[in-house]
């Protein structure tokens, strides 16, 4: 007598770590959209004292400017932890 056994449940397609890669990847870009909106909307010229002299430039600019080198920073920092 053959018993009858369910069908083998098929896996997910999404696993757990494309799920997660997928979630990072909106958060990025969420956070992406709401600098550049932030950015944009920030357009007045402001003065930036740099150690000796004084710079007046659109606030815009230093925020881009602040921007890339965050990310920049960023990805060093997670370089160098992916290594270890």
């Amino acid at each position: 007598m053959a018993k009858n056994n369910p069908p083998p449940q098929r896996q997910s397609s999404l696993t757990v770590k494309g799920r997660e890669m997928r979630l990072r990847t909106i958060g990025v870009g969420a956070l992406a959209v709401l600098a550049v909106w932030f950015i944009a909307a920030n357009t007045r010229s402001v003065s930036i004292t740099l150690w000796v002299t004084t710079v007046t430039m659109p606030l815009w600019v230093v925020l881009t400017v602040t921007l890339l080198t965050g990310m920049v920073i960023g990805f060093f920092v997670a370089r160098r932890r992916a290594r270890r």
